[in-house]
């Protein structure tokens, strides 16, 4: 079990508390994170030590460094929910409550297969649900300084940023995209890529930009704002940002998909800024996004959105 102490739902009672209930029926070895990528260290280490399974309590970045280590191992991997949104473990159908998460994962011996889901790739990086260049990996990068008041605000963390950001550095100079491909080039401002049936979560509601993609459909999605009016191009990005956004082809954006590539470049050679599974992942020239299908396999129950 990989912990994230600093986590926004992580404490050392919890902590206690759920490695006492998993060592009722598993050995468990439990390793805290101390720093960033610590926990693709840790995961990786545990794959080459032949473990059974790794667990990590924490919140989607905790998540997302132990799935890049995984990757094509076959070493299942399970989310116990210890972040803000723990939109991952939403994803696959698992419970919210860290307290019904635990007491599934002491089930999954005798009730669930294994899983293979798709994961995404963004330049060095990859993703299990989302990923953005633009506005909202701005947003991302604001939050993520202030982590304290992450925790304290969770989701109006990231309106009241969103806000901040645009008046100080998008409505009159926002980033200058080009989307390539096809022979044609399409200028926007923000893309966001979907690799779930959902973007994010406003609580327990499920925010979707774009169809066409599941968590093992082989493709990932996008939507993308385009360069326009300021305010309505400000305002459907804040929207998203803020997971208030309406789902489908009401929420302002245009679509892409299914793909299973796309490339972006900055117009005017400023660095643009990226984040992957809700944390910031740095500033890039031109970034590209791939697909590997299969890739991550998880503890969770099948799939029930097929008929």
């Amino acid at each position: 079990m990989i912990v994230n102490p600093y986590a926004t739902s992580v404490d050392r009672k919890m902590r206690d508390l759920v490695l006492a209930a998993l060592d009722s029926r598993y050995a468990v070895e439990v390793a805290d994170t101390n720093a960033p990528g610590h926990a693709s260290l840790l995961a990786a280490a545990a794959a080459n030590e032949g473990t059974d399974g790794v667990a990590t309590l924490g919140g989607d970045g905790t998540l997302n460094e132990a799935a890049a280590a995984l990757s094509g191992s076959g070493i299942p991997l399970y989310p116990l929910p210890g972040g803000s949104q723990n939109v991952f473990a939403k994803l696959l159908g698992l419970p919210s409550e860290i307290v019904d998460s635990t007491a599934r994962l002491l089930e999954l011996s005798q009730l669930w297969p294994l899983r293979k889901v798709d994961l995404g790739r963004v330049n060095d990086r990859v993703f299990t649900f989302a990923a953005g260049v633009g506005l909202d990996a701005s947003v991302v990068a604001k939050v993520d300084a202030n982590p304290d008041r992450k925790a304290r605000l969770k989701q109006w963390s990231y309106v009241q940023s969103g806000i901040t950001v645009f008046l100080r550095s998008y409505a009159l100079r926002k980033p200058r995209i080009v989307v390539e491909g096809d022979d044609q080039e399409l200028p926007v401002s923000t893309v966001l890529v979907q690799n779930g049936e959902s973007f994010t979560f406003a609580g327990t509601r499920p925010v979707t930009l774009c169809g066409n993609v599941e968590l093992d459909s082989g493709s990932f999605s996008a939507a993308l704002v385009k360069n326009g009016a300021p305010l309505r191009a400000g305002a459907t990005a804040l929207r998203i940002v803020g997971a208030t956004a309406q789902t489908g082809g009401q929420n302002g954006t245009t679509q892409l998909g299914p793909l299973t590539g796309l490339k972006l470049r900055s117009v005017d050679d400023k660095p643009l800024p990226l984040q992957v599974d809700g944390d910031f992942a740095g500033r890039y020239l031109s970034v590209t996004f791939s697909i590997d299908p299969g890739a991550l396999t998880v503890l969770a129950p099948p799939p029930t959105h097929r008929a």
